[in-house]
């Protein structure tokens, strides 16, 4: 079992899964939902055949150390713009471009997630930008432009951004009400978070279409979780054993691209080239 992130702590839906707000026991239940349901989604995600893959989020998510125990060789980014305080370990700033190793533990390089310049095109087997990284990048297009570029044809993308829902929420509990009204003309919503950073929120088409405008196909869009935080939070109070149900639950709920829920998960691919 690959090592999972700190228990998130959170006070309310506003505050994101992996930082340290809240009181540490409102929603406790859901997250520890969530995270069991994200590890599942990576599982059945990642390829079957050992490869190269690149972990956006820098460990905050375990994504990159899930990865690495399934036999794949990974390269973890941290991005000190987006996580100042890193945690400790060894680090490798100057891991060379399309670097072979074996599996093993996950490699890590100090370097901006949004560009990769430290990779050549087409080195990647897969990506994973988990725990809504690209949304902290504010300009996503760039991001996801580089994402395609280091993809080797049929190389695929697993992402999580924040949702317009959950925008609007933040807005709203902010009683941003000038800018709430401006949602549903806006092309771009960036909305700040009470600490004063800002985030970019997504309905589905949005996402859609920002990973087409990159050159990726779109394999799947859907919410993190269906289930809602309130239903998740009722059945494992009465029952804590019923987590690998929920979770189960989740995994074969019918996919769809509905923007409801606080994150949306996306899945896309490099296509191959014509001929």
């Amino acid at each position: 079992m690959p090592a999972r992130p700190p228990e998130p702590s959170v006070a309310s839906l506003r505050d994101s899964p992996g930082d340290p707000a809240g009181d540490g026991e409102s929603l406790a239940l859901y997250w520890r939902f969530y995270w069991a349901v994200a590890e599942a989604q990576l599982a059945r995600w990642l390829p079957r055949r050992p490869s190269r893959i690149l972990d956006l989020a820098g460990g905050t998510a375990g994504s990159g150390a899930q990865a690495a125990a399934a036999g794949h060789r990974v390269i973890e980014v941290h991005d000190p713009h987006l996580n100042p305080h890193p945690d400790p370990g060894p680090a490798d700033p100057g891991s060379p471009a399309g670097a072979r190793g074996p599996a093993g533990p996950a490699r890590r390089v100090i370097a901006d997630s949004g560009a990769l310049r430290f990779l050549a095109d087409g080195c990647l087997d897969a990506v994973i930008a988990e725990n809504r990284v690209l949304s902290r990048h504010l300009v996503t297009e760039a991001a996801v432009a580089e994402i395609a570029r280091v993809l080797r044809p049929g190389g695929r993308v697993l992402l999580s951004v924040d949702s317009l829902t959950l925008g609007m929420a933040l807005l709203a509990e902010q009683k941003r009400w000038a800018h709430l009204s401006d949602v549903p003309s806006a092309e771009v919503v960036l909305v700040p978070w009470p600490d004063g950073t800002m985030t970019r929120c997504f309905l589905a088409d949005q996402l859609r279409e920002l990973l087409t405008d990159a050159g990726l196909e779109v394999e799947w869009i859907r919410p993190r979780t269906v289930l809602s935080p309130s239903t998740v939070e009722h059945v494992l109070a009465a029952s804590p054993r019923a987590l690998p149900r929920l979770v189960r639950t989740e995994l074969n709920a019918p996919l769809n691209d509905d923007s409801l829920g606080v994150h949306l998960l996306a899945s896309a691919r490099r296509p191959d080239p014509p001929g």
